[in-house]
């Protein structure tokens, strides 16, 4: 193992665009209920990945992570995420065990809400057109 290469802490919601992006999960359920199937191991992001996602938002039907942005995302208070914690207090659980996700070490949202981010983590989706008021109302940056 390289030791010089450091861990990234990774944001569960971001862009596929950014750089270092991974996609973890795929989305299916419906409309109303979506839920997201996490892939074994996440795979990166590439161009071709992108274009098979169309004519959609390639994170309307994928979940992907990138290196968080920290003090230059929106939803970032200089010590913490705020969707994380706004989406622990404000959507419900809908799984009872922790979902088999392979970003989970170096996922923000599990490393600052724990297990509370991962019981909720699988009816978030980041282009999500559809969402009811509380998943707005979790989602809405704060400032």
């Amino acid at each position: 193992m390289d030791t010089t290469t450091a861990q990234k802490t990774l944001c569960p919601s971001a862009r596929p665009e950014l750089p270092e992006s991974v996609v973890f999960g795929v989305i299916g359920g419906t409309v109303d209920k979506p839920h997201v199937t996490y892939l074994p191991q996440s795979q990166p992001i590439t161009n071709d990945l992108i274009a098979m996602s169309a004519p959609v938002t390639p994170t309307e039907i994928l979940r992907t992570a990138a290196p968080c942005a920290a003090l230059g995302c929106q939803h970032f208070d200089g010590t913490d995420c705020r969707l994380a914690k706004r989406i622990v207090e404000q959507l419900p659980t809908v799984t009872e065990q922790l979902p088999p996700c392979s970003i989970r070490k170096d996922c923000r949202w599990w490393q600052q809400e724990g297990k509370a981010a991962c019981m909720r983590c699988p009816q978030v989706i980041t282009d999500n057109y559809s969402a009811s008021a509380q998943m707005r109302q979790a989602a809405a940056p704060t400032v």
